[in-house]
């Protein structure tokens, strides 16, 4: 399972590197994201306009890192370590995440995901 999240990560990174257009894609389409600060954000559409927003104010990259990847049922439960890069590769922000993954249309999927920073304001 591991392997399966990986891969997911980094077409993840690839799609967001690349302006973030089709994010939505990479999420089941009743996902919810519960970004640090906001309020939760529900269904892929309104994700990919998430992270489309997230690139075009400054984050240009993002790399993951898995730490777990457990299986539980139909599902699996994935701990990271993130790094947000903007412009000239300067590092933005880092911190840990946690995803759970379900499959939808035979592709795994991000289906709730949060993170929160490292950083100390």
């Amino acid at each position: 399972m591991r392997d399966v999240v990986i891969a997911a990560n980094k077409k993840f990174m690839e799609i967001f590197s690349t302006g973030a257009a089709t994010m939505s894609a990479l999420y089941t389409s009743d996902a919810k994201v519960y970004p640090p600060g906001g309020d939760t954000i529900s269904g892929n559409t309104a994700i990919g306009t998430f992270w489309k927003g997230a690139y075009e104010s400054g984050v240009k990259r993002a790399k993951l890192e898995t730490v777990e990847a457990e299986p539980t049922g139909d599902q699996i439960v994935e701990v990271g370590n993130y790094t947000l890069y903007g412009d000239g590769d300067v590092q933005l922000d880092t911190g840990k995440y946690l995803v759970v993954w379900k499959q939808e249309s035979g592709d795994w999927k991000l289906h709730r995901d949060i993170w929160n920073t490292s950083v100390s304001a």
